[in-house]
């Protein structure tokens, strides 16, 4: 699409969701398309939360691709406020790709979204957390231990940075992880493998000093088919609950995103102090299932991990399971689902199934990044995230779910989820 339609379409958009907050369109063309910057919006940047790559790249381009250093310089997340539309705060993932129709620039003094050459809305940087200076003892930054997202309501510890099912090429064809931590090693970022239980514990403890804002924990990383460190993955992953809820008694909501268990690991889990579970689906069409995600087909299945999401219900209670989307990839141009109706009949039947038994799925809008399987290529249209969201709402209403423990606020102006807009439309 050329840079100058872009506007139009957003408009046009604008015009075909009227029940849906221009924010979260926004916000989710942003997503779709990266964002570039300019020279002097990345200079204003060095004040602020620069991205730590908490788990994925998140990137639309490779860091050898980035003629401006924008791995080491670009802000975590932006926050889109006022102009053209007078939008109310909206916090968006900052996903870099120079030859986005969306771009920071400086303009009259103040950071401002362009959309091709025209200036839309004012911006504003993710602030750099009051402990981000801080070191361990290691002399590792602490934001390398324990990255902050979500303009600071998360703290994200991805503890093992790499997955098992890339040692047989059956890693989830979306997936980055294992090829971003090659390239952030090979660019000369401090990127630890397995983080230990004690510098987990050193970065906690400054950060519970340091800082009110942060009120939830991510733990998660790589599945473990075999063994981690003679570790089943259950046992791994809970060591760190165990130590948090033994350091830190209820100061943060812990949040496990790791593969699907049955009843008796999912008490492991739970007794080491997990509050939420997610059990991430990806794509909920049975096809689309075994060619996106072919290590979790072969070791677990389809139809087990379905079964098992539904047992983890008992163990955690439905609303404290949140199975994650990951929106668009069903759409992909590979072997995908060619028109917008097909893909969201699809999605919408898997959020039906889980939503009805009153557990509360989300999802992510999927980033075409270069190193996954899929490959680089365009996003799905604008018209697949405004339809999944207006059925994401609905569904939402009709089985009166409860809003997600674990994620901040919801609402227009609230929300501080950054990779999707279903926390700003609830």
């Amino acid at each position: 699409m050329d840079k100058s339609e872009s506007i139009r379409v957003l408009e046009q958009a604008f015009a075909d969701y009227e029940t849906l907050p221009k924010e979260a369109i926004l916000k989710q063309d942003i997503l779709r398309e990266g964002l570039a910057f300019t020279p002097d919006s990345l200079r204003v940047a060095g004040g602020y939360k620069p991205k730590d790559y908490f788990i994925f790249s998140f990137d639309l381009v490779p860091i050898t691709s980035m003629q401006q250093d924008e791995n080491l310089k670009a802000p975590e997340e932006i926050k889109i406020f006022g102009g053209l539309w007078q939008l109310a705060n909206t916090i968006v993932s900052v996903r870099v790709n120079p030859s986005s129709p969306y771009s920071i620039r400086i303009s009259d003094g103040q950071l401002h979204l362009f959309v091709a050459h025209a200036p839309v809305c004012r911006v504003e940087y993710h602030p750099k957390p009051s402990h981000y200076d801080e070191k361990l003892s290691s002399g590792k930054p602490i934001s390398e231990i324990a990255p902050v997202i979500e303009w600071g309501y998360l703290l994200y510890l991805t503890v093992y940075r790499l997955c098992q099912y890339f040692n047989r090429e059956e890693q989830c064809q979306f997936c980055d992880l294992n090829a971003n931590y090659r390239q952030q090693k090979k660019a000369g970022r401090v990127y630890t493998g397995i983080k230990s239980v004690e510098e987990v514990e050193e970065a906690l403890t400054i950060i519970n000093t340091l800082d009110q804002d942060s009120k939830a924990i991510t733990v998660t990383g790589g599945a473990i088919i075999d063994s981690l460190k003679g570790e089943s993955e259950v046992k791994f992953y809970s060591k760190y609950a165990r130590m948090i809820q033994e350091k830190f008694a209820g100061r943060w909501t812990l949040k496990a995103v790791v593969q699907a268990f049955g009843v008796e690991e999912c008490k492991i889990l739970k007794d080491s102090g997990f509050e939420i579970y997610h059990p991430n689906f990806e794509v909920w069409d049975s096809h689309l299932f075994k060619k996106i995600c072919p290590g979790k087909s072969r070791v677990i299945g389809r139809d087990g991990w379905v079964e098992k999401i539904l047992e983890s219900a008992e163990i955690f209670g439905p609303e404290n399971v949140i199975p994650n989307f990951v929106g668009g990839v069903e759409m992909n141009h590979n072997y995908g689902f060619e028109e917008v109706e097909q893909a969201i009949d699809s999605t919408v039947e898997g959020l039906d199934f889980f939503m009805s038994r009153g557990i509360m799925p989300r999802f992510t809008t999927w980033c075409p990044e270069p190193y996954a399987k899929l490959g680089p290529q365009p996003a799905p249209p604008l018209k697949y995230f405004c339809e999944l969201l207006l059925h994401f709402r609905e569904k939402f209403q009709t089985y009166k779910l409860k809003e997600p423990r674990g994620y901040g606020p919801t609402g227009v102006g609230q929300a501080v989820f950054s990779v999707s807009a279903f926390m700003d439309v609830l």
